[in-house]
């Protein structure tokens, strides 16, 4: 079997991680050990981080909801369970929007909601 030295590809392998390591702080962004250490170490922080998104979103929304039912004379809980009641089929994302921009037709749903206690 024929050698096979690994020249270019292994320059490219080191080009492409101190492409993506660019900007890191001293020797993370120089030396390839060390920007392949940190370029894998933010490749796994993005992965996990772009699933924490989805609870810090959801939690933001449902401070967002609690806040506008509770002008309305309801606690979360409560405001969610007599929607839920009236088989109103909004997700948090929506009410959260609909009491930021329209305060209104919150006061609405509040008011539905209360009915079907």
């Amino acid at each position: 079997m024929t050698r096979v030295k690994t020249g270019f590809h292994r320059r490219q392998r080191h080009k492409k991680v101190l492409e993506l390591t660019k900007g890191q702080w001293g020797t993370r962004g120089r030396l390839f050990r060390r920007s392949n250490e940190a370029m894998l170490k933010s490749l796994f922080y993005a992965y996990r981080d772009r699933r924490a998104r989805r609870g810090d979103l959801r939690r933001l929304w449902i401070i967002r909801i609690n806040a506008a039912s509770r002008l309305s004379g309801l606690s979360y809980s409560r405001f969610i369970y007599g929607l839920k009641k009236a088989g109103v089929e909004l997700d948090r994302k929506i009410l959260a929007d609909i009491a930021v921009r329209d305060p209104a037709t919150f006061q609405k749903l509040a008011a539905l909601s209360q009915q079907n206690q």
